[in-house]
């Protein structure tokens, strides 16, 4: 078996490099890749603003764990930042990244500003990165697949297809 009909399964279309096969078999592949379509391709995450800015908010270690702080319940600002060598303005700065990517929400009763986790926010990177976790199990399944077809062929023992989750 090629790598080039093995692999087939494991690496989308669109990103495969093209191979001319001379008569002895020998492959021989070019710098380029083949696309199989006319229109211009973009790529995904060009188009996800709203997954930018939820992972650009979760970079930062201190907004982190004003998140986790929030994970307990909705809090003052005065209390979430009461455990926090910063000043005030430092907290609510980090509060409106969180608040513009749409991980907390905060609403301001009289002169206390509450506050709390927007649920939402953060379905939208658990969702990306489940969509990433699916694609890469069915490759590392298939990849396994493959190994074991070949273990097979060659008349060693069978490797298992199908990997245990902790």
């Amino acid at each position: 078996m090629r790598c080039g009909a093995a692999c087939a399964g494991l690496v989308p279309p669109e990103c495969r490099l093209s191979a001319a096969w001379d008569e002895q078999g020998a492959g021989h592949f070019s710098d380029r890749l083949t696309i199989g379509r006319a229109t211009p391709i973009v790529k995904p995450m060009l188009n996800n603003a709203a997954v930018d800015r939820v992972f650009h908010a979760l970079a930062e270690p201190m907004r982190r764990a004003l998140v986790k702080r929030l994970s307990a319940g909705p809090m003052s600002v005065s209390d979430l930042a009461q455990p926090f060598d910063v000043t005030l303005a430092a907290i609510v700065q980090h509060l409106q990244v969180l608040e513009e990517s749409g991980v907390v929400r905060s609403e301001k009763v009289g002169r206390v500003r509450t506050c709390r986790l927007e649920p939402d926010g953060l379905k939208l990177a658990e969702r990306w990165i489940a969509e990433r976790r699916t694609l890469w199990e069915r490759r590392l399944d298939r990849l396994g697949e493959l190994l074991a077809e070949d273990a097979q062929s060659k008349g060693s023992a069978p490797m298992p297809t199908k990997r245990k989750r902790s």
